[in-house]
Formats: structure tokens, sequence, C-alpha cells
């Protein structure tokens, strides 16, 4: 399998640094090919402006919608963006990984999103009609690829549960999960999420290095999170509202949009519990 992993951490020595090392090593040595996109390293520009569109006149009002949609389409995208889709579209599996910074991904790693899922690559794609709103939630570029998230928080565990001061770690992660990984057709798998990092010692590295390693080691068969899929009947198009009769057991507005009980793969665990008391 072919694995790419977009890092976004300023500290070589970081514990997501050490982590990132960790999980290539224990890919590598299953046989898989790994690949590492370090932004910070690269010296990635996060920015979209009008240096990222050359065919763009010096009068012209900048629409970075359909700037990036013409750039796609005439092959003139910058020789860094289209290095990072030639990634995806080699990489079996992507995978985030990041400290939860303000409660989301780093603006680096916001910035390399919004640079290299042009229009006509990650969105803008299929047919819109009636029956179809675009071929994106589970459909899109990136359909039968996976993907997942490995997050490391300050904050503990419990302030990440579903009745914890910061909100239940899977809604705080539903928009990259949902919004950037499922939305251009990848299975989307739960995340690896560290908490408590800044009280971290040898032990509980060593723990949470065995726990990623496992991961690792089961990237092929880990259930996706069973997200409901756009054109699989759930929503209303194109209004695209989930069915009335749906999502009644839902106990947020973000769990509307994962498959019932009834119908729904086996719980996942997005998380390692036992860390964040040790």
């Amino acid at each position: 399998m072919n694995v790419l992993i977009v890092f976004a951490h300023p500290e070589p020595k970081s514990l997501s640094a050490s982590l990132r090392d960790v999980a290539v090593r224990e890919l590598q040595a299953a046989g898989h090919t790994v690949q590492v996109s370090d932004l910070y390293a690269m010296g990635w520009k996060s920015e979209i402006d009008r240096a990222d569109f050359s065919a763009l006149g010096p009068d012209e009002r900048l629409l970075p919608v359909l700037a990036s949609k013409h750039a796609f389409e005439s092959g003139t995208l910058t020789a860094d963006v289209k290095a990072e889709i030639e990634k995806l579209l080699w990489a079996d599996m992507l995978i985030l990984q990041f400290p939860l910074w303000w409660f989301t991904m780093p603006a680096i790693l916001k910035g390399w999103v919004d640079r290299v899922f042009a229009y006509g690559f990650a969105y803008g794609v299929g047919e819109h009609s009636d029956k179809r709103w675009g071929d994106r939630y589970g459909e899109g570029t990136l359909a039968g690829k996976r993907a997942m998230l490995i997050v490391t928080a300050g904050g503990w565990e419990e302030h990440y549960s579903p009745r914890g001061i910061n909100g239940a770690i899977d809604d705080l992660l539903f928009p990259i999960n949902h919004g950037i990984l499922y939305y251009p057709g990848y299975d989307v798998l739960p995340p690896f999420v560290v908490y408590s990092t800044d009280r971290f010692n040898d032990q509980r590295f060593e723990a949470a290095a065995e726990s990623l390693r496992e991961r690792m080691r089961t990237l092929e068969t880990t259930r996706p999170i069973p997200y409901r899929r756009q054109n699989g009947g759930d929503y209303h198009i194109p209004t695209m509202q989930l069915r009335a009769e749906l999502g009644a057991s839902a106990t947020s507005a973000f769990a509307l949009h994962l498959k019932e009980a009834t119908d729904a793969e086996p719980d996942f665990q997005h998380s390692i519990p036992s860390l964040a008391r040790r």
C-alpha cells in the first residue's frame, strides 16, 4: 500500500514528530511505501493569492474558485500544488497529522488543503441534477482510497468527551473528517488521538507509540466511520436535507450524518483512553 503522511508541526523534536517517525517505521516494516510531506520543512505557502494563478490577468478580479477551476483544467497550477496532487493520486492511504491548535488544524495544513484540493480535482466534479448533486460525500476523485487523522491534544481526554468543556472530539474533528476527507471520496478511518501531551514522560510515550503501531498495522482492515453517502438515498436532492425519518437516535447535529445503529458498522474507538489518566 502507498501511504502519504501530510505532517504539520514546526518543531522537528516535537512529540508529533516522534510519533510520525514511529508510524513511518511501522508502515515500512509492514512492507508499505511511505512518502511524507513535512509542510514546515518544505516551507509550504499556505495562503491562496494571485501568485497561484499565472493565467490571471493583472487587472482581472481574483475569484479563487473560478481561478482554481481554470488552472486545474489548463494545467497551470503551481509546481508545488501539482506535486501534492500527484502524491494524492499515488497514495492508497492519506494520513493528516497535526497538533490540535485552537480546536482545529494548524493554518499551514489548512492552507495545504485550500491550495491542493483544487476545483475539478477534489470538488466541483460530477453531474448536478435533480437526481445527483455532484460526486461528493463518499464519491469523487479520491473514492476507493482511505484516510485518517493522527492528532495530539494538550487537554485531558475528559475535556474532549461528549459532556466535556471542549466538546466531543468527534464533533470537533467532524469538519475535517467529513468535510475535507469524506467530501472528495475517502473512506475515513477513526482518528488516532493522543491527549494530555504536555504531561508526557517516557512511559506514556511508549504506550502511545505502541497504540499507534497497532493502528498502522490495521490500516487495511479498520472499518471506516459510517458516514451516509450523499447520493445513497438518505438525502433529498437538491436541498440535501436528511430525510425526516432518519437520524432519530442521533445525539448531535453531526451524528445525524452517521448511519443508524441498525445499519451502521460496529462502533469504533477513536482514541487511546488509558493514556489520558496515566
